[in-house]
């Protein structure tokens, strides 16, 4: 049975036709790339999971169950959790505070927080720093420590390496990479290079339909099959 399994699904903007048939899985302990230029239907291949805009037809099952139908909250507490496009963050509170803001009720607060700040040092040296101060890699890291401590079995990650410097996007890979061991994750990247560094497979989209899919292990950055699909 597979973790996250999307079958045949249509999804919609008002009138728009978005998503057009998407079939993709996640089998647990994987992690997964989708791939694509900008505004082919990746993040509303998330939003769909999560039911921030559920398809209108086709379904999206986790563990076996629909969610199709359910409140975005009961995604949550099903155990999908998200990291999303543009680091969104609590800018007016520290550091800290987001990060507590992030621990389940029933989990050890000094021990999530110990495992954000064993991931990424920088933080534990800005806990007393409003976030909306940040860089914009610090500002990333923290909003991928939220994800990483908010006791998840599968992660939908967005772009994580989108206007970061290179040294940083390693910071950032590295995070992931250590995230995959505990979680399993499906990762919308643009840097292919990262994408297929982390991922067990890949599943290329154009608009809103898978058009190829594969093991990682079979292809590279500069594999023509892959980059004929992607932004320069």
């Amino acid at each position: 049975m597979s973790f996250l399994e999307l079958e045949g699904v249509q999804t919609y903007y008002g009138q728009s036709h978005i998503l057009q048939g998407v079939d993709l899985e996640v089998t647990e302990g994987e992690v997964v790339a989708l791939l694509g230029r900008n505004g082919v239907g990746k993040t509303t291949t998330i939003r769909s999971i999560l039911q921030l805009t559920p398809p209108r037809s086709g379904d999206v099952r986790f563990r076996g169950e629909s969610l199709v139908g359910k409140d975005t909250h009961e995604v949550a507490e099903a155990g999908i959790g998200w990291i999303p496009e543009g680091r969104r963050m609590f800018a007016r509170l520290s550091v800290e505070e987001n990060l507590r803001a992030a621990v389940p009720n029933a989990t050890d607060v000094d021990e999530a927080l110990g495992t954000a700040y064993d991931t990424f040092p920088i933080l534990h040296e800005r806990q007393g720093q409003r976030a909306g101060t940040l860089s914009g890699g610090q500002q990333q890291m923290l909003a991928i420590a939220r994800g990483l401590i908010g006791d998840n079995d599968l992660l939908l990650i967005d772009e994580p390496s989108e206007g970061l410097a290179p040294q940083i996007v390693s910071d950032v890979g590295r995070a992931l990479l250590s995230a995959s061991q505990e979680v399993s994750i499906l990762l919308v990247e643009q840097k292919l290079s990262l994408a297929l560094d982390l991922a067990d497979r890949f599943y290329v989209m154009d608009h809103g339909t898978i058009i190829d899919s594969g093991e990682t292990a079979d292809v590279t950055a500069g594999d023509e099959r892959l980059r004929r699909h992607l932004s320069a």
